[in-house]
């Protein structure tokens, strides 16, 4: 119960660090209050019938397309404010919001990572995008993995921030911790506050911890389908992060890594283990983690190794 509590304080911690929506009514929320930050406002934002669900979504900025997907009981404000200036500067970004969370109301249907990855493709077939990249943080980054796996054609290259591609991709006693969440670890924290705020029932929210929490329940292990994915894939974690090194570096050395790259030549796929820095402060490193994310983006990655 320590570790679980200790990991509900932490993700406190992190919206109380974003920008809150502002109190609305119970029922659909009109996407005024984009909150993506004071100095940048949408060119497009509002709903997208896919499978079901009425997906919430908002577009910044003008280029090339990159879809961010949050983690775990976040929305766009709490997982992207920061975020969505610094990409949105020469990109289209594309933030949207997945089942049940924020502004994309739940529905009578499981909630997996296989779900959601396809509610991702149908959102960029209803923004008529062929393809896009694709960047995932935390549960996110599970999403993003099987959206490479199972719509391998919208994908031209794969960001994975802090995000695992099994079950045992996190440390044991992180991964352990998911079976005790409970509402009332979150009981008046800010990622209960802006899930009323958005125009859920508050009644709900107990479903919505036990819901959310449910996908990293069950065992899975996409291994094989990830190593096989086509796209060049960065992965990043922190050194503090709840991702397992051997997990990031198994998938690193199946898409080329492991070798010098003097001698063999550097691989298309990326991997950074960010110093000093745990799985919410991943997210917070925009300093360091958005250089190099923009770097593995615009690269052709055909880059002759560095000579004298």
């Amino acid at each position: 119960m320590i570790i679980s509590l200790s990991v509900a304080s932490i993700v406190a911690v992190l919206a109380s660090c974003q920008p809150h929506s502002k109190d609305g009514q119970n029922g659909s929320v009109e996407p005024k209050e984009t909150v993506a930050s004071q100095d940048i406002k949408p060119a497009e934002s509002g709903y997208a019938d896919v499978n079901g669900l009425e997906m919430y979504y908002e577009i910044y900025g003008k280029g090339k397309p990159i879809v961010l997907l949050h983690g775990s009981y976040m929305n766009i404000p709490m997982n992207w404010s920061h975020i969505i200036p610094l990409l949105a500067k020469d990109r289209k970004v594309i933030v949207t919001e997945m089942q049940g969370h924020g502004r994309t109301r739940d529905i009578s249907r499981e909630l997996s990572y296989e779900g959601m990855a396809d509610d991702v493709s149908g959102l960029l077939k209803h923004l008529e995008i062929d393809s896009a990249d694709i960047l995932g943080y935390s549960m996110g980054g599970g999403v993003a993995f099987q959206v490479a796996v199972r719509h391998p054609e919208q994908v031209r290259r794969l960001v994975v921030v802090a995000g695992t591609y099994t079950h045992d991709g996190w440390w044991p006693d992180v991964e352990a911790s998911y079976a005790t969440f409970t509402a009332d670890m979150f009981k008046g924290t800010p990622i209960e506050k802006q899930y009323d705020s958005l125009g859920n029932d508050p009644d709900h929210f107990p479903e919505f911890v036990k819901k959310v929490i449910s996908i990293d329940l069950k065992p899975y292990d996409w291994s094989e389908e990830v190593k096989n994915i086509k796209a060049p894939i960065f992965m990043a974690i922190g050194d503090a992060d709840g991702v397992r090194y051997e997990h990031a570096l198994e998938l690193f050395r199946a898409k080329g890594g492991g070798k010098m790259g003097d001698i063999h030549g550097l691989p298309k796929s990326r991997l950074a283990i960010i110093p000093g820095t745990t799985h919410i402060g991943m997210i917070q490193r925009t300093d360091w983690l958005i250089p190099m994310i923009t770097d593995f983006l615009d690269s052709d990655l055909n880059m002759a190794p560095p000579t004298f």
